[in-house]
Formats: C-alpha cells, structure tokens, sequence
C-alpha cells in the first residue's frame, strides 16, 4: 500500500509541475496575443488615414487635370475656329499660330500633374496592399493562437481533474494504511497480553532452588 501512495503521490507532483508550466504558457500566449491585438489596431488606424489622405489627393489631383485639359481643349478648338474665319476674310495664308507658349506651358503642368496622379495611386496601391498582408497574417496567427489556447487549456483541465484524482486517492490509501495501522497495533498489543499468559516463562536458577528447599 504503501507503494501504492508513493506513487499516486510522485504523478500527482508532476501533473501540478506540468500544469504551472501550461499555465506559464498560456499567461504567455494571452500576452502575445494582446500586443498583437493592440499593434494590429494602431497598423489599421495609420492606413485608415493614409488611404484617406492618398484618395483625397489622388481625387484633388485628378479633377484638376479634368479641368486643365478642359481648359486647353476648348481654347485650342476657340483658335483654330477664329483663324479659319479670319484666314477666309482676308483670302491670305494663315498667320503664325498663337498661344504656343501658353499650350507649352499648359502641357507641362498637364504632365507634372499626371506624374502625381500615379505616384498617388501607386502610393495607394501599396498601402492596399501591405493592409491585406499585415490582416491576413494577424488573422493567420490569431487562428493558430486561438488553437493552441485551445488545445492547453484542455490538457490543463484534464491533469487538474487527474491530480485531484490522484489525491484523493493518496488521502484515501493514507486512511486504509492508518486504520490497518491501528488495527494492527491493537493486535500485537493483544497478542502479547495472551502470550504473557499463555506460554510458561522458564525458570531461573534462584526459582528451582528455591522450590527444592521449599
């Protein structure tokens, strides 16, 4: 019996040393999986406002090459128009065109403009991007962190109901051990009350020589 208790005892020890350790763990993972969380949100903030700012310049920037282009198609359209007409009148070869250095400088601004509008949409392109990349991988992770929580928890649940078992049975063992313990002392005790009674005691030689003489 005694076998019996040590060993319920020695796997109770471990059990309990194995779940400090799950627990360990879990406090570690439920750390991890906090910061995460707090990193994640922050990450999603900052794209929320850099995506706002992009699409705000992107729309800015392309409204105002709508306007420009506008703005030099009709007044290309206006001359042509006027020196027809004035060409007809005069019966005379057209004279040199005009406004050359106004359309120069209208397609410059057209041009820079339009390298804008793509470093915009690259730009917004790219914080798209890294956003689905960065959730992707924290839903990956907290799906993984979900499991293994998961799958601790219930290990530690198991050796908890395990070493409880275990102990109650240690309590019991030590209960049955005490009681054939005492149960035992009482009949040695017995026993040698019966044998002080029942078998005879040699005599010594002082007792012979006194019964000879006697």
């Amino acid at each position: 019996m005694t076998s019996k208790i040590d060993q319920a005892a020695a796997k109770s020890t471990q059990l309990k040393e194995e779940i400090a350790e799950l627990q360990s763990q879990l406090s570690a993972l439920m750390k991890q999986q906090a910061e995460m969380d707090k990193t994640r949100q922050e990450t999603h903030a900052d794209f929320v406002t850099a995506k706002g700012d992009l699409e705000l310049g992107l729309s800015g920037v392309r409204k105002a090459l709508q306007v420009l282009r506008d703005y030099y198609a009709a007044g290309s359209a206006a001359f042509v128009q006027d020196e027809s007409k004035f060409s007809a009148f005069m019966q005379q070869p057209a004279p040199p065109q005009k406004h050359t250095g106004a359309a120069g400088a209208g397609q410059s601004i057209i041009g820079i403009l339009e390298v804008c509008a793509s470093d915009f949409a690259s730009n917004l392109a790219k914080e798209e991007a890294e956003e689905a990349d960065a959730e992707s991988q924290y839903q990956k992770v907290t799906q993984e962190n979900k499991i293994t929580k998961a799958t601790k928890s219930q290990d530690e649940k198991y050796k908890t109901q395990e070493f409880k078992s275990l102990d109650k049975t240690v309590a019991e063992y030590s209960s049955d051990r005490e009681a054939t313990n005492s149960e035992l002392s009482a009949v040695l005790e017995y026993y040698g009350k019966i044998k002080e009674r029942c078998i005879a005691k040699p005599e010594t030689y002082e007792e012979r020589k006194a019964r000879r003489e006697a």
